[in-house]
Formats: structure tokens, C-alpha cells, sequence
């Protein structure tokens, strides 16, 4: 019996093991899931790979406007920062040789340039075709205000002044004026206005601002010349708001002098810069600075060369990224107080773009000579310059600006909307 039991338990215990797999066949399987692991990561890392290679990854938008500017010489870049005047009423061998040698990227007419709607017309379009042999084309432009700054030939029905138009209180008036001033310069092939006006005119006792002004109040004064700048670019007209701070409540006229506004910064904020602020948010084009001292802000340097203006508050605090133009350099606020040179390099440093100089073909070159001395010697460096050029270029890219563009419009047309639209103002 016991023999008997002793098999039967050998015999269990026989089974049991064999029922048991071995350790081989336990890495055999262990080994097997983990082939079967690696194959299918092998497989999903092989489709993220035929991923990765059928993904095109997607290309960097081309910067037409850097492209551009790498292909300029200094020399091109230089006088693309120049806004010139030029003499008489057709195209003189001085006028020509500003655009062949100082390569300016911008010329202004006043109104001993002006004659007939067709012979200036003519003017413009030949300082165009002279501008071909340069790379870039070149902005024409012009002080139609309306009112009593007015360029056109007498033929062009007159648009009242921004004062006039400011008592109606009705933007779209407004609006309608900068379209009807855009289509007046359109007849002789400007591209350019320097307009609206936002300065507001809290002293009465102002000599050159007045009626050209919309009013008294910075929300008035927002409103109508928000207005006509859109009117102005909905015609693909280029507005260029000004004088930046503000020339409102100056005593002196800085076409004979320095005017000197004793100013906070807060009381700026408060009245002179609400338009101007305005017009940064609705993404203004231009800016002119005005020759304005501002001894509180800065008692060394007027608006026009001071980084403390244009530097710290218009392009730091406001935020202004886009085309800065400085006031004529020729104009008596700075022609009695500085050298044209130190001035042009002041304002340069403090963050102008385009030096605006009337009425001298030497002021022109001088400015281009002292502008490419300032880089070859260090006092301002090729970067600062491509700066303000890649900002010009990127405007004149925007509008499409071409040399080839020829005068447009209906003079009869334009006289007709023109005397329509004084009615209307008249009615108010």
C-alpha cells in the first residue's frame, strides 16, 4: 500500500512540472513580444519617416521689400532718405542732375512750380522718366491742403479751407475731401500729399496755423482728419499727417524761426497728441515732424532732431513704425540756428527717415554728402540707414509707385463733384 501511494504521488508530481514551461521557452516568448514591440516601433518610426519626407516643410515668405533693399548701393540708399525741391516749372540740368547723382527718392513742388494743369503734368512726368535710370521709383509730392495752401492751377475748382470744413462737424464731408484733394493732384501725377492738417488750434493768436486747422478741440481734429486721410489713401494717394508734436499753439512762425512751446508731456498727451495718436492706430503712412522747440521734453534739440520727440515718444511710446519726414530743413527754425550738416545727422540719429529740403539744389547735395561721410566714418552706421530705406521702400511697395504711371482724372468732372460738395458744406 505505502509503494502504491508513493507512485501515485511521483506521478502527480510529474505532471505538474511538465505543465510548467521551461525558462528557454520563458525568453523564447519573452524574446518574441519584445521582436514583436521593436517591429511594430520599427514600423511606426518608418511611417513617421515617409511623414517627414512626403511633408514639405513650408517656405519662408520672400521679403520683396529686403530683397530690394540688398540690391541698393549706399549711394541709392542715401538719397532715397532725400526729399528735394526743384526750380521754375520744367525740368532744368540742375533738377537732372540731382536725380542722376544724389539719386533722391522724392521730390516737392511749391507754387512757382506749378502752371498750367498739362505743363505740369509735363514737369511731373519728366522728372519720372528721369528717374528711370534709377532703381526705385520716386515719390511726387505736394502741400494741397485745401484753403489757402493750395498748389493747383486756377482751372481746378478750390477746396475750402480744413476750418471751413471742421464747422460742419461731418466726418464724411471730411472724408469726401480727402478724396477730392487726391483726385485734384491725380490730374498731374502726384503720389504724394502732405495733408491732412492735425494740428489743433488752441491759440488764437497762431501765425501759421489758423483755419488750417479743423478746430480747437483734439476730438474734432481726430475725427475730420482721420476722415480725409482715408479719403486720400482710398484714391491711392499717400497722406502724410503733420507737424507732429503740434504747431498749435506756437506764437512764431518756424518758416522764420524757432518757435518754442513750453509744454509737459502731460499737457501734450492731453490735447496735441490725440490726433497724432489717432492717426499711428489707424496706421498712418507718414509722419512730418515739426521745428518746434519743446524745452521740457528737450531743451536742446526742436521736434525735428530730437530722440527725446521722435525716438522716445513717437516711435517708442506711440509705437510708430512707419515713414517719418521732417519738416523743410531750409525753413528759418533751423537754417538760424544750425548747419544744415549737423542737422542732418542729427535727425537721422533721432529716428527720421526722410529729410525734406526745398529750394536749393546744394542743400540737397549737401545733405547727401554729409549723410554718406556720417556712415563711412562711423557716426552712423549702414544698419541705421537701412532702417529708414526699408521703411520708404515698404511705402512705395505698398502703393505700387511706379515711374510709368501718367496723370489721370476728368478735370470737368472733378470741377463738377468739387462745386457739388462745397454746396454741401455751404448747407451746414
Amino acid at each position: 500500500m505505502l509503494f502504491l501511494l508513493f507512485g501515485i504521488v511521483l506521478l502527480l508530481s510529474a505532471c505538474g512540472e511538465s505543465q510548467k514551461p521551461s525558462s528557454s521557452e520563458q525568453n523564447n516568448n519573452n524574446a518574441g513580444t519584445e521582436t514583436n514591440a521593436n517591429s511594430n516601433a520599427g514600423a511606426n518610426n518608418q511611417n513617421g519617416q515617409d511623414d517627414q519626407q512626403n511633408t514639405v516643410p513650408p517656405q519662408e515668405e520672400k521679403d520683396s521689400v529686403k530683397e530690394q533693399l540688398h540690391q541698393l548701393s549706399l549711394d541709392e540708399k542715401i538719397g532715397q532718405m532725400i526729399l528735394a525741391g526743384v526750380q521754375g516749372t520744367t525740368l532744368d540740368a540742375q533738377a537732372k542732375q540731382m536725380i542722376t547723382d544724389q539719386k533722391v527718392g522724392g521730390i516737392i513742388f511749391y507754387a512757382n512750380n506749378v502752371s498750367t494743369v498739362p505743363g505740369t503734368a509735363k514737369f511731373v512726368q519728366s522728372i519720372k522718366d528721369a528717374n528711370r535710370s534709377n532703381p526705385v521709383p520716386i515719390f511726387m509730392s505736394v502741400d494741397q491742403e485745401g484753403g489757402k495752401v493750395s498748389r493747383m492751377p486756377e482751372t481746378v475748382e478750390s477746396i475750402p479751407s480744413n476750418g471751413k470744413v471742421g464747422k460742419t462737424k461731418d466726418a464724411d464731408l471730411a472724408e469726401t475731401m480727402g478724396k477730392l484733394l487726391a483726385r485734384q493732384i491725380q490730374l498731374v501725377g502726384f503720389n504724394v500729399d502732405f495733408a491732412p492738417v492735425l494740428d489743433v488750434n488752441s491759440n488764437p493768436n497762431n501765425p501759421v496755423i489758423g483755419d488750417r486747422s479743423f478746430g480747437s478741440s483734439a476730438s474734432l481734429v481726430s475725427q475730420m482728419g482721420i476722415a480725409e486721410m482715408k479719403g486720400l489713401r482710398s484714391e491711392g494717394i499717400i497722406p502724410v499727417v503733420k507737424h507732429f508734436p503740434g504747431h498749435g499753439d506756437t506764437s512764431v512762425d518756424s518758416h522764420l524761426d524757432l518757435p518754442v512751446v513750453n509744454k509737459t508731456e502731460k499737457q501734450l498727451a492731453q490735447l496735441e497728441w490725440i490726433p497724432f495718436e489717432a492717426a499711428v492706430k489707424e496706421q498712418v503712412e507718414a509722419v512730418m515732424v515739426a521745428h518746434i522747440l519743446f524745452p521740457k521734453l528737450d531743451p536742446d534739440h526742436p521736434a525735428s532732431l530730437s530722440d527725446v520727440i521722435i525716438g522716445q515718444q513717437l516711435r517708442g511710446k506711440f509705437k510708430y513704425d512707419g515713414v517719418v519726414i521732417t519738416d523743410d530743413l531750409s525753413m528759418g527754425a533751423i537754417a538760424k540756428n544750425y548747419k544744415l550738416k549737423d542737422a542732418a545727422v542729427a535727425t537721422v540719429q533721432a529716428g527720421s527717415d526722410i529729410l525734406l529740403v526745398a529750394h536749393s539744389y546744394e542743400s540737397a547735395k549737401t545733405i547727401f554728402d554729409t549723410l554718406k561721410n556720417a556712415v563711412k566714418s562711423g557716426k552712423i552706421s549702414e544698419s541705421r540707414i537701412n532702417e529708414s530705406v526699408y521703411r520708404i521702400l515698404a511705402l512705395k511697395q505698398k502703393y505700387n509707385l511706379s515711374d510709368e504711371e501718367q496723370p489721370s482724372g476728368d478735370l470737368k468732372q472733378l470741377n463738377a463733384d468739387i462745386v457739388d460738395w462745397r454746396k454741401q458744406v455751404d448747407a451746414r
